[in-house]
């Protein structure tokens, strides 16, 4: 497919056809990167439901063996 180039700003760009982005999965955020004498662009991969199925263990306490030191215990009021 042969497109062209054109002003945007002070910048230029391309228009890509929706069945493009469609086809690729591309809905907002590219990858960008010059290799060679081509311009590649890919999806970027969101980490949708990365969380989901975090468990904190009951045993593990960030705080566990945490000491504050004396001089600092007057300053602060609980």
């Amino acid at each position: 497919m042969r497109t062209t180039i054109r002003k945007l700003g002070n910048s230029k760009g391309v228009i890509i056809p929706a069945s493009f982005l469609a086809s690729l999965g591309i809905e907002k955020t590219i990858e960008i990167e010059l290799k060679d004498k081509s311009i590649i662009i890919t999806p970027v991969q969101i980490r949708e439901g990365w969380y989901d199925n975090y468990q904190v263990e009951k045993d593990n306490d960030a705080w566990q063996g945490f000491q504050s030191l004396k001089s600092e215990e007057s300053d602060w009021e609980w």
